[in-house]
């Protein structure tokens, strides 16, 4: 006997349609009860918020504790930033506290010598800047200091850190002050630690190179620059600024002055030191020696007195 084959029937398609239309219809529904702008339609908004969302704080749950979780990681990021920099600083206050032991240690060797002379004829007269008089060949400025007040050709400039150059050129009421990166700027400089010294020689750039160094393996970028105070030109010990080399790995000097902000200058009274031409008092002359302090044989050789 035969029997009958028949395909199962499947209802998945039926159902998913089904289910899709009902989905759409109730979205559909729900938009257009969310659209309506009415009374009673709003009044059944607010029961149907008031009685789902409320519910729903469960659902809302696991976010809020993951939230919670992220604003702790970067709570507990940020106290660890805070420590690292504590930290940084911390060691910062040890190197401060050491430079200051040393300089304590310092100012009490100096305190001790306090008896030491300085020279009273140092002083400083301040000027304003006026202008500036240079251009792209001469770097200079003009100060409203003169010889009224008794400025001389030649004194050293300085702002309030360093070296700026040197007067050249004195009117009654003013005075042009010759930058140390005018080309025709030299000054004998000392390199320290090193005690190299050197020729400051500007070149109308923002700075300007060293020359005739006898060791210029001796010398580091970074080491201080002052002036040495040879040919009388400056005073010694003026601070210039500090080597650095250039892209050429020339050896060039940063100046410690701000050429930026030129506005105030001291002009430096200095006067030449003093030249000892002849020996003092304090080298004795030659006393030939006395007869009964030579040997016999030498005594017996010096001409007896009478002999004639």
């Amino acid at each position: 006997m035969a029997r009958d084959h028949r395909p199962d029937i499947d209802f998945r398609t039926p159902m998913r349609r089904i289910l899709i239309g009902a989905l759409v219809f109730v979205l559909a529904l729900t938009f257009l009860i969310w659209r309506i702008d009415s009374p009673r339609v709003e009044q059944f908004r607010a029961a149907v918020i008031d009685r789902v969302v409320p519910n729903l704080d469960w659902a809302l749950l696991p976010v809020t504790k993951f939230v919670d979780m992220v604003e702790g990681f970067q709570s507990y990021a940020s106290l660890y930033e805070q420590n690292q920099e504590l930290r940084r600083e911390l060691q910062q206050m040890k190197a401060w506290k050491e430079a200051a032991v040393q300089l304590e240690q310092q100012n009490a060797k100096l305190l001790a010598q306090n008896q030491v002379r300085l020279d009273p004829k140092l002083t400083s007269v301040s000027g304003v800047v006026l202008a500036d008089a240079g251009s792209p060949f001469r770097q200079s400025v003009l100060l409203n200091v003169g010889a009224r007040d008794g400025i001389v050709d030649g004194w050293a400039t300085m702002d309030g850190l360093g070296l700026v150059g040197r007067i050249s050129g004195v009117g009654q009421t003013t005075a042009r002050v010759i930058l140390l990166t005018d080309a025709s700027s030299r000054i004998p400089v000392t390199i320290q630690p090193s005690g190299q010294k050197a020729m400051l020689v500007g070149d109308n750039s923002a700075a300007p190179p060293v020359e005739f160094l006898e060791a210029p393996e001796q010398v580091r970028p970074g080491d201080r620059v002052i002036s040495s105070g040879d040919g009388g030109v400056f005073p010694a010990g003026l601070l210039v600024g500090q080597v650095e080399l250039d892209k050429d790995r020339r050896l060039r000097v940063r100046l410690a002055a701000d050429y930026e902000r030129l506005n105030f200058l001291r002009v430096l009274r200095s006067h030449p030191a003093e030249q000892i031409t002849a020996p003092g008092r304090l080298i004795a002359p030659a006393i030939p020696p006395r007869a009964d302090t030579l040997p016999a044989a030498e005594a017996a050789q010096q001409p007896e007195a009478g002999d004639g």
